[in-house]
């Protein structure tokens, strides 16, 4: 069976500026994504690196045989394995720079000769004139060559009929927003996750203008510095892997060069952490920049006299195997880490430390790009701005859909199918998931004889078809398959253990993978190679697509060993890092997402599938016995989408089972997290309590657990944005002839009069709920007397009753004195909180005297209760006895009262609690109260 990809790829067309909420800085694309880079002929090479696979899946900087990148071509000035210390012999220093002047085959022009040097008469009369004119010469130069290395994205298709096609930089970038913060917190959970997490929470903050968007010409803006520092700027871009780190940098360059930004600075100079990683001894920054722009040697010294006018760009700190520990103050102390001035010979981190530190050429700024894994390592940097790219939301989602399918009827059923399954939905912010999601479900759309039960609805299904596309036409050009796919898989799981997604030629021959079986076929597609002067490195497209490679080699060995322990090990790591590679095992232990692989694979061992479904299930049975803490909580939720990926009701039925109590109280939950709940409830009889307060929950999260709430016994939704179509959903559940509900908790759930209608004939239906809370919404009186209506319901079951601060006054409080007249049932009542005045608490008064009143419990604190109104409420009380519980605190009583709640104390006789904090009682009046304390057994007289 066959999945052809439809070729999507149109002429180029301008973009324009797509909404407010996409990070500058993407070609419809992914910094993690690797470009189809190549070595060209005479040892020019690519360096712009690997941009976004995004529009178009898999992107370079030029056509082959021109250089690319943002540096010039590079020769190996440094040897492997060389050893420079800053206390060699002057001998050794001069062969070091000797080897760092043998630089070729670079673009020759006016005035150069082959070494790319640019040349003036050293016996000009007019030396200072001269320097003038080689400084504008060398600026001219670098301009020119950056904006021909930046100009062009190469893009790779993979599996479409052309392998690549070329277009403008310009023509294929899109704006994307960068906010102007960085949430520096430790990572509990996986960093695609956790940012998708946050994704929904900083759309609404940028719409409601409460987060400050940046463009990429205000990273040195002072209005966004934090440092008050006046020797240089700093500014540090994060963002997770695919997201669009690497393009904006290039963009940066092109627009630098082209005089569209920064134009303050006089030059710039951008590295790539993945480049510098090469480098194992000592260097100095001139030889750092003459290795990549040699034409600067005659001039270096003229640049360092101006420092306010370099900025220097480093790409991927995550990326970095070298230690910058900004700290560590030793490094301020200790020679061996000191780095004065830009001939000092140190490690490449003591340059970089640097700079950013303002201690090498104090003025100059810096911008460094990274994943939110390594932010730590910046906290104690100076970093003068802080950002962080967004990514797609809204209407770029689906617009980037448009972009990449040519047929329109295409894009639109893939998007619906995307925005439909949430677990789709919620990772596509990220453009080089988009480009799996396009890839992947594109077959589906366009070939008619597809069964749609087969379209993907878990991401571990979703990358099974992407490795299925992948085998299915580069598949039989491997022999052993199964045995290189295992080797490949253990490769990519250490890289997820130690925070690596780049590899080099020494990783494969490490795990016997032939570097030369990557110049083509499926290989070439799923670790993709980009050469360099001194290296050639690898990187899965996506941090995702390493993960799942990493999952499935657990599938691919006849002895797993014990695997149990293998994954109760890596679940017990806390930074989250092991989080999509756990779902993607849970999902791959089911068949109906594995079936599609065995084409190719053969079929996965059952002594590996059993004990990992045995793992899920205890797993989720131990998280529930130890949800009590956030940590706890969230690692519950973790253990949901195991049984989400695994797609195996009997799982879920069974580690679930009937009456289970889910707790993620204080949780944020996206809506990827409350489709996830909604199925596993959905899979059970009955839950206990599903308690999602203060969750972070809207409509759109609530609309995907809608078809699980009537399953709850106690089902609290308190503090959650939820607004009368959220409110809605819930009077669905409470009208479903199964509904379970009975604790029914809405509290400060956005609520008015007018959603008030729908609950409440929700509530004349149902004859389940004996506990309301619908305190803190804007009921008014006119939502109270809908309230009071349901009270009147001969079948209303309802016996707690919390109607705090909700807008009711005494007009309101007339219909609800009246339906109490009627209901036999109400035992708790709380109107707190409440202008009910002096005439509304009589009007409350006068249910108590009823002789059917059940009341046990009233509260009526803060409702504008006076001495008068008090004498009426004792009064009213002489003649009831059910009451046990009276709540008086935050109202107007003097002393003037004392005497009849004295006398209400003494003579009410079931009584147990009387609470009078916080009114105007002298010391004496709150004496001659709490002189009753003991007058009776159990009785409580708090004043």
């Amino acid at each position: 069976m066959e999945i052809q990809a439809e070729n999507t790829c149109d002429e180029p067309q301008k973009f324009g500026t797509l909404g407010i909420i996409m990070a500058e800085g993407g070609d419809w694309g992914g910094d993690a994504v690797t470009s189809t880079s190549k070595k060209q002929k005479g040892g020019i090479l690519t360096q712009v690196g690997k941009v976004l696979k995004i529009l178009w899946p898999g992107t370079s900087s030029k056509k082959d045989g021109e250089n690319t990148g943002t540096t010039t071509e590079k020769q190996s000035r440094i040897e492997s394995g060389t050893s420079m210390e800053c206390e060699a012999a002057e001998e050794e220093r001069e062969q070091c720079q000797s080897r760092g002047q043998r630089i070729g085959d670079v673009v020759h022009g006016p005035g150069t000769d082959p070494s790319g040097e640019i040349h003036h008469d050293p016996d000009s009369p007019n030396k200072e004139s001269s320097s003038l004119i080689l400084g504008a010469d060398v600026q001219q130069k670098h301009k020119e060559t950056l904006r021909a290395q930046t100009e062009t994205l190469s893009v790779n298709t993979i599996l479409m009929n052309e392998k690549v096609k070329d277009f403008q930089l310009l023509d294929r970038y899109a704006e994307l927003t960068i906010i102007s913060t960085v949430r520096d917190r430790t990572l509990v959970e996986h960093e695609l996750l956790a940012r998708g997490r946050d994704h929904e929470e900083w759309r609404e903050e940028c719409l409601r203008r409460k987060l400050e968007k940046i463009r990429t010409d205000q990273l040195f803006h002072s209005s966004f510095s934090r440092s008050k520092s006046g020797s240089g700027s700093s500014s540090a871009v994060a963002g997770v892997a695919g997201i669009g780190k690497t393009t904006m940098v290039q963009k940066i360059v092109h627009d630098w060069a082209t005089g569209k930004i920064y134009q303050h600075f006089q030059f710039v100079f951008s590295f790539k952490f993945r480049d510098l990683n090469t480098i194992n001894c000592r260097v100095t920054l001139r030889e750092l920049i003459l290795e990549q722009y040699p034409y600067f040697k005659n001039v270096l010294g003229e640049v360092w006299k101006n420092p306010e006018g370099v900025l220097f760009i480093f790409d991927g700190l995550d990326e970095f195997k070298g230690r910058i520990d900004f700290a560590d103050s030793r490094r301020d102390t200790e020679p061996r880490h000191q780095c004065p001035d830009p001939e000092w010979w140190c490690e490449v981190s003591d340059i970089v430390y640097s700079l950013i530190q303002h201690k090498l050429l104090p003025g100059c700024s810096v911008l460094v790009t990274t994943r939110p894994t390594a932010l730590h390592l910046l906290e104690k940097a100076e970093i003068s701005v802080r950002a962080e790219i967004l990514g797609f939301v809204g209407e770029e989602r689906e617009e980037y859909f448009t972009r990449y399918f040519e047929d329109q009827s295409v894009a639109s059923a893939v998007f619906k199918h995307v925005k439909e399954n949430e677990i789709l939905y919620t990772m596509s912010y990220n453009p080089s998931y988009c480009w799996i999601l396009g890839l992947t479900l594109g077959p589906f759309f366009t070939q008619t004889h597809r069964d749609p039960q087969r379209v993907p609805k878990t991401i571990t299904q979703l990358y099974c078809y992407f490795i299925y596309n992948i085998l299915k036409n580069h598949g039989r050009e491997i022999e052993s398959l199964r045995e290189v796919f295992l080797r490949l898989g253990q490769m990519a799981f250490n890289g997820v253990a130690e925070k690596n997604i780049v590899f080099t030629d020494g990783d494969l021959i490490k795990y016997n993978l032939q570097p030369s079986q990557f110049l083509s076929g499926f290989l070439m597609e799923l670790l993709e190679r980009e050469d360099s002067a001194r290296s050639v490195v690898y990187t899965f497209p996506h941090l995702t697509i390493q993960e799942f490679v990493a999952a499935l080699a657990q599938f691919l060995t006849e002895d797993p060993g014990n695997i149990v322990k293998f994954l109760s090990e890596v679940h017990s790591t806390t930074d989250g890092r092991f989080e999509v590679f756990l779902r993607f095992v849970a999902g791959l232990s089911s068949p109906r997402a594995a079936w599609i692989l065995e084409e190719f694979l053969d079929k996965f061992p059952h002594q590996t599938i059993c004990p990992v479904i045995d793992w899920v299930k205890e797993e989720v049975q131990r998280q529930i016995r130890n949800a009590g803490s956030e940590y706890g909580k969230r690692r519950l939720l973790n253990t949901m989408h195991y049984l989400f990926e695994s797609q195996n009701p009997a799982v879920a039925q069974q580690t679930l089972g009937s009456g289970e109590t889910l707790s993620f109280s204080g949780l944020g939950l996206t809506p990827i997290d409350c489709a996830v709940l909604s199925h596993a409830i959905r899979l059970c009889d009955t839950i206990k309590l599903l308690d999602l307060t203060n969750c972070r929950i809207q409509c759109e999260g609530l609309q995907r657990l809608g078809p699980a709430l009537h399953k709850c016994q106690d089902l609290r939704l308190g503090d959650n944005d939820l607004g009368d179509s959220g409110v809605k959903l819930v009077s669905a559940a409470l009208r479903n002839p199964g509904c379970k509900i009975q604790t029914l908790w809405l509290y400060s759930v956005g609520l008015t009069d007018s959603g008030a209608e729908d609950l409440v004939s929700g509530l004349s239906t149902n004859h389940t709920v004996t506990e309301l809370d619908l305190s803190g919404n804007k009921l008014g009186d006119s939502g109270v007397k809908l309230v009071s209506a349901a009270l009147r319901n001969p079948g209303c079951k309802i016996q707690r009753l919390w109607l705090e601060r909700v807008g009711l006054t005494d007009s309101g409080a007339e219909d609800l004195v009246s339906a109490l007249g009627t209901n036999h049932t109400v035992m708790v009542l709380y109107l707190s909180g409440n202008k009910l005045g002096d005439s509304g608490v009589k009007l409350v008064s006068a249910a108590l005297r009823n002789p059917g009143c059940k009341i046990q419990r009233l509260g009526q604190n803060s409702v504008g209760l006076t001495d008068s109104g008090a004498e009426d409420l004792v009064s009213a009380l002489s003649t009831n006895t059910s009451l046990t519980e009276l709540y008086l605190a935050e109202n107007s009583l003097t002393d003037r009262c004392v005497p009849a709640l004295r006398r209400l104390i003494l003579t009410h006789p079931s009584l147990k609690l009387i609470w009078l904090r916080g009114n105007e009682l002298s010391a004496d009046g709150e004496n001659q109260l709490k002189s009753l304390q003991g007058t009776r057994r159990e009785l409580n007289v708090d004043v």
